[in-house]
C-alpha cells in the first residue's frame, strides 16, 4: 500500500519543532503502523502569513512545477491514495488534487479548515485554493468537533467526514506520575493568543494563597521578558524552564502536580495529552478544541473568570488523593481515545472506504 504524503504547512522533516511537525510524523507513524509504505511526495512550504498575493502567486508557479514532477513519480511507485495534513487558507494544498486527479486515486485530506469569508480580501487566491482541495477530498479527516462544523456545512454530496481524534506516538502508556510537585505550564513564549494565556495563569496566582504552590513554565520565545513580567511578582514560586527536548519534557511532566494551560485559541493542543498520558490532571478553560482532547472534567467557561480557575487549581492542590483519582483517569482516557492503535485503524478506515487495502 504505497500512499503519498504532503504537509503544506510545515513537512514533518522541518528542522523547527512544532505541533504541527509533530503531528505529520505521528500521522505517518500511524499510516506506516497499519501497513502501508509511505513517501513524503514533496516540502514546497505554501505557508503565507501575511497576505501578500505577489507570494500566493509564486507558491502556486511553484506547486505547478511540483506537479509536473510528481505526476510521474507517483506513477512510477504505484501510489495507491495522496493524503494532505492541514489544508487551509494560509498554507492550502496546491499539489494534491491535481497529482491525485492525474493519478486516478483518491485524495485523503486531514484537517482542513473551511473559510469562506477569505474569499475576498488580501488572501482570496489562497482561500479558494484551500476551498477547491476540500472540494475535491474523497475524505476529510477532522480532529475536532469545531472544525467539523464547516466541513459538514460545505461538504460535497459524495464525501465522508471521519472523526480522527488528535493522538500521540505511542501505543501504550507507563505508569501515572504521583502528581506532587509544582505546577506546570507549557506553552511557546511568544505574543498574541499564548501571552494572552499566559496573562490569565498570572492573574490567577494573584487569587492563591502566597506559600502554598510553585510552577514551572516550559516553553521559550520572542516574549520572554514580558512572561517573565507578568510573572516578577510572585518571585521564586515560578521557575522559567525554557525550550525543553522531549525526554526533559516527559520528566517536567512527571515531576509535576497537574497541568495549568488556559488554552486560548489552541487547535487542541499537544500538551494536554502529554500531560494526561503521564497521568496528570489539568486545570483548562472549557473552550472549542481544547475540550476535544481533555478527559471529562471540571473546566470553567472563559465567561466566568479568574474566580473558578484559581478555586479549582486550590481544590486540586489541598487534595493529594483528588490529584492521583483524576490524573489516573485522564491517562485511561488517553489510552482509549488517543494512541496510535486507534488511531491508526481510524486512518486506515478512511483509506478502505475509497477501496485502499494493505
Amino acid at each position: 500500500m504505497h500512499l503519498a504524503f504532503y504537509a503544506p504547512l510545515k513537512a514533518p522533516d522541518h528542522p523547527t519543532p512544532s505541533g504541527d511537525r509533530a503531528m505529520a510524523r505521528a500521522l505517518i507513524a500511524a499510516l506506516e503502523y497499519g501497513g502501508g509504505t509511505v513517501s513524503l511526495a514533496s516540502t514546497l512550504r505554501t505557508r503565507d502569513g501575511k497576505g501578500e498575493p505577489a507570494r500566493q502567486q509564486d507558491l502556486m508557479d511553484q506547486a505547478q512545477a511540483e506537479i509536473r514532477r510528481l505526476v510521474p513519480m507517483g506513477r512510477a511507485a504505484c501510489w495507491r491514495a495522496w493524503i494532505t495534513y492541514h489544508n487551509y487558507y494560509k498554507a492550502p494544498d496546491l499539489i494534491g488534487p491535481a497529482v491525485a486527479q492525474a493519478l486516478g486515486i483518491p485524495y485523503l485530506l486531514i484537517e482542513s479548515t473551511r473559510a469562506r469569508k477569505r474569499l475576498t480580501g488580501p488572501w482570496a487566491a489562497f482561500a479558494k485554493a484551500a476551498e477547491a482541495a476540500s472540494d475535491a477530498a474523497d475524505v476529510i479527516f477532522y480532529l475536532t468537533h469545531r472544525d467539523a462544523e464547516t466541513l459538514d456545512r460545505d461538504r460535497t454530496e459524495r464525501q465522508q467526514l471521519i472523526h480522527l481524534p488528535p493522538f500521540l506516538l505511542r501505543q501504550s502508556l507507563a505508569e501515572p506520575s504521583a502528581t506532587t510537585g509544582p505546577m506546570l505550564a507549557v506553552g511557546m513564549l511568544r505574543d498574541g493568543d499564548k501571552l494572552a494565556s499566559y496573562r490569565i495563569i498570572a492573574d490567577t496566582l494573584a487569587h492563591l494563597p502566597t506559600g502554598t504552590w510553585s510552577l514551572r513554565i516550559a516553553g521559550d520565545g520572542a516574549a520572554r521578558a514580558q512572561v517573565e513580567g507578568l510573572m516578577a511578582p510572585f518571585g521564586s514560586a515560578v521557575e522559567f524552564l525554557g525550550q525543553l527536548d522531549a525526554a526533559a519534557m516527559e520528566q517536567a511532566y512527571r515531576n509535576a502536580s497537574l497541568l495549568f494551560w488556559p488554552g486560548i485559541n489552541e487547535a487542541f493542543g499537544l500538551a494536554y495529552l502529554e500531560a494526561q498520558a503521564a497521568g496528570l490532571p489539568v486545570v483548562a478553560q472549557d473552550r472549542p478544541g481544547v475540550r476535544d482532547v481533555l478527559a471529562p472534567g471540571q473546566y470553567p467557561r472563559p465567561s466566568d473568570g479568574i474566580s473558578p480557575l484559581a478555586k479549582r487549581v486550590q481544590t486540586l492542590l489541598s487534595d493529594d488523593a483528588l490529584r492521583s483519582r483524576l490524573g489516573k483517569a485522564a491517562q485511561a482516557h488517553v489510552a482509549q481515545h488517543h494512541l496510535l492503535p486507534v488511531a491508526s485503524e481510524t486512518v486506515l478506515s478512511g483509506l478502505a472506504a475509497c477501496g485502499v487495502r494493505p
